[in-house]
């Protein structure tokens, strides 16, 4: 990318409060971690990635996790800072957190917010207590309300998130759950469907017996209504799982969408910069033991050719409801051949892709993405 483009940064603290039944970190549950150690070698993990892209403006940050929310402020005030004084700050630069819904954590969003963040992103999954008991939670409703609505007073914009399609969920359910959850007002919303991931403690309970997956068709009827009824309500899909506001979008997932270039920092923390790949070592002690020795933290580098970027922006771009340019693509790698064209127009009669000058996968589409991606995208 030319001298002057925007860039997204990406921050991960690898700490969590408390295990999660879809989390691959539950093995850096602390509850000891010296601060001061970590404030460094963040900070030197995050000179490395400046020192190699150098004249460009940051237009996102965003904190992620492990638990985030829980990194002390003055932490949090210090990479700001630090990355204010690298970069420099594209004009209204989004500053996310990642935060968990409970009193703990809400406790300190006043002094997140001094410290720079400018907007929260909250876990509260679901808007029944039952189901939180179900998904793992620690939270209760009660607990995460009261977290959003303290988020609220403090944050310039604050989004939530809520997974639906869950075992015994009725359309009639979701759409009261997904009533509430627009009452509240917020600018974002973001709506899974659960899935069963391998590794995780849903996937045991699958391979038990215990858990069964919803419905296809049912799944279907779930996310069409979810579509409708947020588009009513002012926050239309944008992305297949995330609805907003028009200018309320978030700018750093954006920029994954729209292949732009990320910086990964921090323990685990994946990038993509000037055509390469970048992957920062997961296990906390290794994590500080390169950046002792190497100032940073990456464990690996590779370059990406043009055909794996390629496809990367498409698979990330056709999930966004705008589509993608593919003569843009083609002009940023010079490959020509992006799609197979016999499947777009198939798919085309089905109404399931629309192409022009742009290629877009239609609201039809969106329920089976996975499979219109494997057919028109050229590997």
């Amino acid at each position: 990318m030319p001298t002057g483009t925007p860039l997204a940064l990406y921050i991960h603290w690898p700490f969590c409060v408390s295990k999660c039944p879809y989390c691959d970190f539950n093995s850096h549950v602390r509850s000891d971690v010296d601060q001061q150690q970590w404030r460094a070698a963040l900070l030197a993990d995050l000179a490395h990635e400046a020192s190699l892209t150098p004249g460009r403006p940051l237009s996102s940050i965003f904190f992620g996790g492990g638990t985030p929310s829980l990194m002390p402020p003055q932490t949090v005030a210090a990479l700001i800072e630090a990355a204010e004084r690298h970069w420099g700050f594209a004009r209204g630069i989004e500053i996310t957190l990642e935060a968990n819904p409970s009193s703990v954590e809400a406790a300190r969003f006043a002094d997140l917010a001094a410290a720079g963040v400018n907007r929260v992103s909250l876990g509260l999954q679901a808007l029944d207590d039952q189901a939180l008991a179900f998904l793992g939670r620690a939270h209760d409703v009660r607990e995460g309300l009261a977290a959003l609505e303290t988020a609220q007073s403090v944050f310039d914009r604050v989004s939530f998130d809520l997974i639906y399609a869950r075992p015994g969920q009725s359309p009639e359910d979701w759409r009261a759950e997904l009533s509430r959850a627009l009452s509240f007002g917020t600018g974002h919303l973001s709506l899974y469907q659960l899935t069963i991931e391998p590794g995780t403690r849903f996937a045991a309970l699958a391979a038990k017996g215990a858990l069964a997956e919803t419905d296809p068709d049912l799944a279907a009827d779930l996310f069409e209504l979810t579509r409708a009824f947020t588009a009513e309500a002012g926050l239309p899909a944008y992305e297949v799982s995330n609805h907003a506001r028009p200018g309320e979008e978030s700018r750093h997932n954006l920029t994954y969408w729209r292949y732009g270039d990320y910086l990964g920092v921090g323990p685990g923390a994946h990038g993509r910069r000037c055509a390469a790949a970048s992957f920062r070592r997961k296990k906390p002690e290794n994590f500080l033991a390169a950046v002792a020795r190497n100032r940073h933290g990456i464990e690996s580098e590779d370059a990406l050719d043009p055909r794996t970027q390629a496809s990367e922006a498409l698979l990330m771009g056709l999930r966004l409801d705008e589509g993608v340019d593919l003569a843009a693509i083609s002009d940023r790698t010079g490959i020509r051949q992006l799609v197979d064209h016999a499947a777009v127009a198939r798919l085309s009669a089905l109404g399931l892709i629309e192409a022009g000058q742009r290629l877009r996968v239609t609201p039809a589409g969106m329920l089976l993405l996975d499979r219109v991606l494997a057919e028109i995208v050229l590997t």
